[in-house]
């Protein structure tokens, strides 16, 4: 669909090959290694102070062309997919997003989280969370294994459907990214908070285990303390749900916890006497927070004002991370002294697509340093 759009738009356009969109992905990834996120592409193709790579690769005006080309369908046939809304990259999203679950068996642990991807140009269902580093952006509600933080399912919330605010989207969005799990113990916050799934997966026996803490809960029904715990944790019955834990920490401060795994209110043996039910929902919380780290720390990310570009290259960030993760699983010994094998990683990958169109240019830049 770049050429198509290519051909449309610039009278001076050559069609690009998959080999020549595999080195412009190389280059933005060697662009994420440097961490030049906010750095000009001028400045990265300068001879004074650039990197020889850039150069030697590709000039600076081919990659602004694929840069500004780049699509992932027919923006003509789009008005017969209105009711999409993410029909601009549809198609690349399915594709890999399927892919992601047949490379990755999840360990026993999972979390559901949101991730916000950044974004503040023109865009129908961009959110505002402020408590996300990013603020604006487009949300993903993603599920990921709390072992390595591979990225197992993602999907984009692509806002409301009609004018009215869906009722109970926890539940449904926690039931639709965790359909298919057999076994496996599900870690979400306060805002996935809701009752009837983990009745509704104890009853069909399905076999996953919810932690699912709420905090500041307003109990209405009768509250019995259990002295032998230290008064802490207390058994709550709440329409006559059996697996919901009230927490007292301190006065005036009520946690509503919800499990299906804990099914005593164990304390753990240390000095703190913490719930065991607490102690696991702080081992498992951080799953997508800690893909959200590893995943900025050599983004590829680059300045756009539409939000399928942004959606490509958050794209590429979690696969790269996820490649990472199967690698390190392959080969645990690969540079395995190395503390920054990740980067090394990265580099590799962005090199290894980037050497063979190198060694098809005919004629390299008059640089010393790039053409070596």
């Amino acid at each position: 669909m770049t050429n198509l759009h290519g051909r449309r738009t610039l009278a001076t356009w050559r069609e690009m090959d998959s080999d020549e969109f595999r080195t412009y992905v190389g280059l933005l990834i060697l662009a994420g290694v440097y961490r030049s996120i906010n750095e000009s592409t001028r400045s990265l193709w300068a001879e004074k102070y650039g990197r020889d790579i850039f150069r030697a690769t590709m000039s600076h005006k081919r990659f602004h062309q694929i840069s500004g080309a780049l699509r992932f369908d027919d923006k003509l046939s789009r008005p017969r997919r209105r009711h999409d809304k993410l029909s601009a990259i549809r198609k690349v999203w399915d594709l890999w997003t399927h892919r992601l679950e047949l490379l990755f068996s999840p360990d026993r642990d999972i979390c559901v989280d949101e991730q916000l991807v950044l974004f503040r140009g023109r865009c129908n269902f961009k959110q505002y969370i402020p408590t996300k580093p990013a603020k604006y952006g487009l949300k993903i509600w993603t599920v990921c294994d709390v072992k390595t933080s591979y990225a197992w399912r993602l999907q984009v919330y692509t806002g409301k459907a009609g004018d009215r605010a869906e009722v109970n989207q926890g539940m449904r969005v926690a039931l639709e990214l965790t359909e298919g799990l057999q076994g496996n113990v599900i870690t979400c916050d306060n805002f996935f908070y809701f009752i009837c799934p983990g009745r509704r997966a104890t009853e069909e026996e399905t076999g996953p285990g919810w932690h699912n803490p709420k905090k500041q809960a307003r109990a209405s029904a009768s509250v019995a303390p259990d002295k032998r715990q230290s008064g802490f944790l207390l058994r709550l019955h709440l329409h006559s749900h059996p697996h919901c834990r009230l927490l007292r920490p301190r006065r005036g401060n009520n946690v509503l916890l919800l499990s299906t795994k804990h099914r005593t209110p164990n304390v753990s043996e240390g000095q703190k006497r913490k719930p065991v039910i607490i102690q696991d929902y702080n081992r498992c919380k951080g799953g997508v927070d800690n893909l959200d780290k590893v995943v900025g720390t050599y983004s590829c990310r680059r300045k756009t004002n539409r939000w399928p570009v942004a959606l490509f290259h958050n794209l590429l960030d979690v696969s790269l991370y996820n490649s990472f993760v199967l690698w390190t699983a392959i080969d645990p010994a690969w540079k395995q002294l190395k503390t920054y094998r990740r980067r090394l990683y990265i580099e590799e990958v962005g090199e290894a697509l980037v050497n063979p169109h190198i060694l098809k240019r005919g004629c390299l830049p008059h640089s010393s340093g790039a053409s070596d």
